[in-house]
C-alpha cells in the first residue's frame, strides 16, 4: 500500500499501487467549489489519469490555479481542433496566440473561402455535441519516430518538425475519439470537464474564449486591442515572409547552422521598428503647431522598456534631436510611505508607489522652460535623494521618461495630450510550438526575469518564481487597462530567444530544490525550453535588447 499525503486537506490515506489520481480524489473531503481538472504530484504538474506507484505529495487543482488553467485550455484547444476537423476534415485551424482575454483562431478552408457566422456556428454545435458526450482524452507514448510517423500521414508537417528536433526517444501524444494530436503537457480526463468556454468570429478567425481564474463559473472579460492584435499579425506576416512558422522551422534553421543569420534578422527588425518610432516622434516634434515635447514609454516586467529607451534616445540623436530621459522609479516614495499588500509585505508595482505629483510638478517646469533638480532613489536606504543633478531642456529637446505607470493618465492629466507620444512595449511570442500549441507570452519574459536576477545575483529562480504571481497581478491592475492608449507598440520578443536563453536558464532552473512550491513552475519551463535547440550567445551584439537579460551590454543600467 501506498501513503498518499493531499495537501489539501493535510491528512495521509493509504492506496494500492497503480491507483490513479482521479480514483483518488473522493476519499480526500475538501471544499471543491469547482471541478478539480488537474494535479501537482510532488511539485510536478499531473493529469488526473496519473498513476501513483510511490509515496507521494498531491495537490488537487482548479482553474483557479494557473497549473490548473493551463490544463483546461490545453483539453478547449484539443475539443476545438477535433470538432473543426470533424466538420471540415480537409481544413486547418491555427491557434495562433492570446488576445482579448481569449485565443486567436486562424481557420483555412479547403476552398480558400473566407470564415463565415455559419462556419463558427457549426463548430461550436459540434464542439458542445462533444463535451455532452463526454468523450475521453487518451494519452500513448511511443517511440518518437512512431510519433512522427503518425502526424505525417496526417499531414501535420508542423508537428513532425517538431517531434525531428525535440531530440527525445520517447514522445506522448492524445487522441480524442479517433483523432490524434500532440499537447505539450496533461489534459483532463474527459471533455465532459471542458465546459466554461466560448466560440465567437473574430478580425476574419474565431475567438476561443476560456475561464476567469478570478469567476471560474464565467467566461474572462471580453477586452477590445486592435493595436496589440495589429502587432501580433505584424509579427505573422514576417514569420510567413521567412518561412519560420513554427518552434520546429526555427529548430530546422538553426541546426543547418542559420542561428547567426536568425540572430542578425531579429536584430534588424528591431531596429528598424525603432528607427520607424524615432522618425514618427521627430516628424511630431518638427509640426508647427503643438510639437511632441514627452515621450512616454511603458510596459510589463521584463520586457525590455529600458534598453528600447536608450536605443530609441540614440535613434533620436540620429534624426537632429537631443532626448534627455529618466525613469519613475527616481520619484519612489520613501519605502516606509510604500503602499503594502494584504501579507504586509511592500507593493512595488502600485501607482502610488510614485509621488506622481511630484513628478509631473518637475515635468510641467521643464517642458516651461524652467530647470529643475532631479532627484535619484537610493534603493538601499529606502528613500528619494538630491544630490546635486539638475536638467533644463535645451533646443531640440525631448524628454523621456519610463517607468511601468508611463501610460496611466493619471500621471500626466495635466500636461496636453498633443505634446505627449506614448510608447507600449510588450513581448509578444508570435512563434508557436507547432500550429495547435501557441506559446504562452508571460512564459518569455519569466525566463529573461528569472536569468537577469539570478546573473545580477538579485534573487535566486526560487523567490522570482515566488514574487511572479504579484508581479502578474500588478501588470493586471496598473498595466495592461492603458497599453491600448498608445501611440506605437514595440514587440520586443526575439524570433530566437527561447534558443539563446536556453543555455542560460537550464543551469539556474536546475537549482530550484524539488522540495519546494517554485519546483512545479522550474520543472515546467525546463520541460518546455528543451523544445528549443541551443544557439550561443556570442553573436549577440552589446546593443541588443537581449544583453538587458544576458549581461555583456554596452549601455549602462
Amino acid at each position: 500500500m501506498l501513503q498518499i499525503y493531499c495537501m489539501n486537506t493535510g491528512t495521509s490515506q493509504a492506496f494500492p499501487e497503480g491507483t490513479s489520481l482521479l480514483e483518488m480524489l473522493p476519499s480526500f473531503e475538501f471544499d471543491k467549489p469547482y471541478p478539480v481538472v488537474s494535479a501537482k504530484v510532488n511539485n510536478v504538474s499531473q493529469g488526473l489519469k496519473f498513476k501513483v506507484y510511490n509515496n507521494k505529495d498531491i495537490e488537487f487543482l482548479d482553474v483557479r490555479d494557473a497549473s490548473g488553467m493551463r490544463v483546461y485550455c490545453r483539453s478547449l484547444f484539443f475539443l476545438l481542433c477535433k470538432a473543426a476537423r470533424d466538420v471540415y476534415p480537409e481544413g486547418r485551424i491555427y491557434l495562433e496566440h492570446p488576445i482579448s482575454n481569449g485565443y486567436y483562431c486562424n481557420f483555412n478552408k479547403v476552398d480558400g473561402s473566407p470564415t463565415t457566422l455559419e462556419d463558427v456556428a457549426r463548430i461550436r454545435a459540434r464542439m458542445q455535441e462533444i463535451v455532452d458526450e463526454d468523450l475521453p482524452f487518451h494519452r500513448y507514448e511511443v517511440h518518437t519516430d512512431e510519433a512522427v510517423r503518425i502526424f505525417r500521414e496526417r499531414g501535420y508537417a508542423d508537428k513532425v518538425k517538431l517531434f525531428e528536433t525535440s531530440g527525445t526517444v520517447y514522445t506522448d501524444y492524445y487522441t480524442l475519439g479517433d483523432t490524434p494530436d500532440y499537447y505539450y503537457g496533461r489534459l483532463v480526463p474527459s471533455a465532459g470537464y471542458v465546459r466554461i468556454w466560448g466560440l465567437e468570429p473574430f478580425h476574419g478567425g474565431m475567438l476561443l474564449r476560456v475561464p476567469d481564474p478570478r469567476d471560474p463559473a464565467s467566461l474572462k472579460p471580453f477586452v477590445e486591442q486592435p493595436k496589440t492584435f495589429e502587432m501580433f499579425s505584424e509579427n505573422l506576416r514576417w514569420n510567413i515572409i521567412t518561412h519560420l512558422n513554427t518552434v520546429g522551422d526555427v529548430n530546422h534553421a538553426c541546426l543547418k547552422g542559420n542561428g547567426s543569420e536568425l540572430i542578425q534578422v531579429s536584430e534588424a527588425l528591431q531596429e528598424k521598428k525603432i528607427v520607424q518610432i524615432a522618425e514618427e516622434i521627430d516628424r511630431r516634434y518638427r509640426r508647427e503647431q503643438d510639437p511632441v515635447r514627452l515621450v512616454l514609454i511603458t510596459g510589463p516586467s521584463s520586457s525590455g522598456k529600458t534598453t528600447v529607451c536608450k536605443r530609441l534616445s540614440v535613434q533620436l540623436k540620429a534624426c537632429g534631436l537631443r532626448p534627455v530621459s529618466f525613469s519613475t522609479d527616481d520619484y519612489f516614495v520613501n519605502r516606509v510611505d510604500t503602499p503594502k499588500l494584504p501579507d504586509g509585505s511592500y507593493d512595488f508595482d502600485n501607482f502610488d508607489t510614485v509621488d506622481h505629483a511630484a513628478l509631473q510638478r518637475d515635468l510641467l517646469a521643464l517642458l516651461a522652460g524652467e530647470q529643475i533638480d532631479v532627484p535619484e532613489y537610493n534603493f538601499v536606504t529606502g528613500k528619494r535623494e538630491y544630490n546635486g543633478k539638475r536638467l533644463k531642456l535645451g533646443a531640440s529637446t525631448v524628454v523621456l521618461v519610463e517607468g511601468i505607470h508611463a501610460l496611466n493618465p493619471r500621471l500626466t492629466d495635466q500636461i496636453p495630450e498633443s505634446t505627449k507620444f506614448r510608447i507600449f512595449i510588450s513581448t509578444l511570442t508570435g512563434i508557436p510550438l507547432d500550429h495547435h500549441n501557441c506559446i504562452p507570452t508571460r512564459d518569455n519574459r519569466l525566463l529573461r526575469r528569472i536569468v537577469r536576477d539570478s546573473k545580477k545575483g538579485a534573487f535566486s529562480a526560487r523567490e522570482t518564481i515566488a514574487q511572479w504571481p504579484n508581479v502578474c497581478a500588478a501588470e493586471e491592475q496598473w498595466i495592461a487597462p492603458f497599453q491600448e492608449n498608445a501611440d506605437v507598440m514595440f514587440n520586443s520578443a526575439y524570433l530566437v530567444e527561447f534558443a539563446v536563453l536556453r543555455n542560460h536558464a537550464e543551469p539556474i532552473l536546475a537549482s530550484v530544490p524539488k522540495n519546494c512550491p517554485e519546483y512545479a513552475e522550474a520543472h515546467r519551463l525546463l520541460k518546455f525550453i528543451h523544445y528549443f535547440v541551443p544557439v550561443s550567445d556570442n553573436e549577440i551584439p552589446p546593443t541588443s535588447l537581449l544583453r538587458e537579460f544576458l549581461g555583456g551590454s554596452s549601455f549602462k543600467y
